[in-house]
């Protein structure tokens, strides 16, 4: 028996006592091992939300950041506010 055989038959623990018990035992053991402790589950999700990423020039990026806080709303909301009023009505 050699130190793989000792890792890879070790039981998965019924509980792990903090995330980090929890890290240290699946850095060292393969899930692969183990399928016959694992079920399947169906999961069904929404999307709430979708996003989109653009480049901006750094300037454009500095002036919004200091203007939705000199208005106190969220960059995001500041921006979606600006196209909506440019191109979505536009």
């Amino acid at each position: 028996m050699d130190i793989y055989d000792i890792i890879w038959n070790d039981p998965i623990p019924e509980t792990f006592d903090n995330y980090e018990d929890a890290a240290n035992f699946w850095e060292v053991h393969d899930t692969t091992d183990y399928l016959d402790d694992f079920e399947t589950v169906e999961v069904h999700t929404k999307f709430r939300h979708r996003h989109f990423e653009i480049e901006l020039a750094e300037d454009v990026m500095v002036a919004l950041r200091q203007k939705a806080k000199r208005q106190g709303v969220s960059l995001e909301r500041l921006a979606n506010d600006i196209l909506r009023e440019q191109v979505v009505a536009a």
